[in-house]
């Protein structure tokens, strides 16, 4: 960490939550606000300029999502520390942005003093999980997906045919129905939408 005060980049692709977020925790007489962006292909540029020590990032951003964001600040810029913040406490991303390289992860409700003190703490090098989603994420476990079923529901959530999946992913038609018929039986679902809807609700996509 830099300097006396903590330099802080948020990524967040909605403006009023950015900008309630930039105000609130640049009240903070240890906090400083370097760098604002609205989504996460623009956070490793933004972090490169303003050498924050700190990024808050959401998950849910146009570009890139917070948690491959996160991934490539780790390559880009290592010495800035993320701290993931969402509306969606989902217990496989929280497992996800952990593997990323996250040091922190809490959800947007958490009280401006609360968020404050996460802010420091991942900034001193230490780790910040929301209590509720921890607990959460032990009792359900690791993702029953394979990597490549991960990749079919992925696809076949944005509604392509069976033809399109395979095509995009380079499969035969057949891996691909093999893939998806797994995916529907570990998930519970009805058919690949349902599979797709629960995994995307558990974080596994």
């Amino acid at each position: 960490m830099s300097g006396a005060s903590i330099r802080l980049l948020i990524a967040d692709d909605q403006a009023l939550v950015r900008g309630a977020l930039s105000a609130l925790l640049g009240l903070e007489p240890d906090i400083d606000v370097v760098a604002e962006v609205g989504r996460g292909d623009e956070v490793v540029d933004a972090a490169a300029s303003a050498h924050p020590d700190v990024a808050l990032l959401d998950i849910e951003m146009p570009g890139m999502d917070g948690i491959a964001a996160a991934a490539a600040l780790r390559t880009a810029v290592p010495a800035c520390r993320v701290l993931i913040v969402t509306t969606f406490g989902r217990p496989g991303y929280l497992k996800r942005a952990m593997q990323a390289g996250a040091s922190g992860f809490v959800v947007k409700d958490t009280p401006a003093a609360q968020l404050a003190d996460a802010v420091r703490r991942v900034a001193q090098g230490l780790r910040v999980v929301d209590p509720a989603l921890a607990a959460d994420s032990l009792a359900q476990g690791d993702s029953p997906l394979t990597e490549r079923e991960t990749d079919v529901l992925e696809v076949a959530r944005a509604g392509g045919s069976v033809g399109d999946i395979a095509r995009i992913l380079h499969l035969s038609e057949g891996t691909v129905r093999n893939h998806l018929s797994s995916a529907i039986g570990k998930t519970g679902g009805r058919n690949r939408a349902d599979a797709a809807r629960i995994a995307e609700q558990n974080g596994w996509l």
